[in-house]
């Protein structure tokens, strides 16, 4: 059994990775210029930062899976589906771990943890602290998605007795939410977080538009995909206060370049996509153990669990 794992890993966490799969596996983490290489004989492929098409198909013969984290906009399913490879993704693992996260975004900018600290620790004189903050009882949070993480988030939000609104092109009675248009949401909102797959309809969907729509001192969350929203119209909203700020776990270019004006704004919280991963630097351990219980699946020819496509 061969598992290829692409991506940027440091040393220490390859060490976790390789040690959640059976020793008897043969477990290749490789860098994603480096993939092609491996493929060859792999059975189960676990992209990141690389296109799954029909040039990377074309070289891997023996492959049986593609397995992914909870989003798959990388992967040409149907390509797969015409090799004969079953794509799975991990819908709803991280959930728990992406909704934690989204909160402690939010909490980070209404406490103002990170000034707070960065304060105390540079010895400055109390006297001079300056800050505005709110409690998020009666806040209103708006979920521009309702899956698996959004729905954990609503939660969340019902016990910091928050009003949740959300928007989804499925109708839901969810106790603690109120479904609205995606207009009325960003009108009524203190926050907006949002929880969509990134495909053709919901690229840029997050852009000046919804920007002029949302009160002057909102903020927006993204723990989905950077590409949801038009970082360029996100950035002018930004420095012209058209918004209040933004709390940002995914970005259109990842990593995010060291020259980006993210790191630098005042009212921007940045994390390095990190959400998902909450045991280590690129490590989520009930990850990689729904990795292992999937791949055995599909090499039993059982049915996998959250399979994205149908084989013949």
């Amino acid at each position: 059994m061969k598992v290829v794992i692409t991506g940027f890993f440091p040393e220490t966490a390859k060490d976790r990775i390789r040690g959640s799969f059976p020793r008897a596996w043969d477990v290749k983490i490789v860098l994603p210029d480096e993939a092609e290489q491996e493929l060859t004989d792999a059975d189960v492929l676990i992209p990141e930062h690389i296109r799954i098409d029909e040039g990377i198909l074309q070289k891997a013969p023996k492959l049986k899976l593609v397995q992914t984290g909870a989003g798959y906009d990388n992967v040409d399913v149907n390509a797969c589906t015409r090799h004969g490879v079953q794509v799975c993704n991990a819908a709803g693992v991280n959930a728990n771990a992406v909704a934690e996260h989204v909160m402690a975004l939010i909490l980070c900018w209404y406490k103002n943890i990170l000034k707070l600290d960065k304060f105390l620790k540079a010895d400055s004189d109390e006297g001079e602290l300056n800050y505005l903050g709110a409690e998020l009882s009666d806040k209103t949070i708006g979920l521009v998605g309702f899956g698996h993480v959004g729905k954990k988030v609503a939660e969340y939000g019902n016990a910091f007795h928050m009003k949740v609104l959300v928007y989804s092109h499925r109708p839901t009675d969810a106790a603690g939410t109120e479904q609205r248009d995606l207009d009325s949401l960003l009108r009524d909102s203190d926050i907006v977080s949002l929880h969509v797959p990134l495909n053709e309809s919901t690229r840029h969907m997050i852009n000046a538009d919804v920007f002029s729509k949302m009160k002057s001192d909102a903020v927006l969350v993204n723990t989905s995909r950077g590409g949801v929203i038009d970082e360029p119209q996100l950035l002018q909203a930004l420095e012209k206060g058209l918004i209040g700020g933004a709390c940002l776990d995914v970005f259109e270019e990842e990593p995010l370049r060291r020259d980006h004006p993210f790191r630098r704004m005042e009212n921007v919280i940045v994390t390095p996509h990190t959400a998902g991963l909450p045991d280590g630097v690129k490590y989520h351990k009930k990850r990689y153990a729904f990795f292992v219980k999937n791949i055995e699946r599909v090499m039993k020819g059982e049915t996998p669990e959250c399979r994205i496509n149908l084989l013949k």
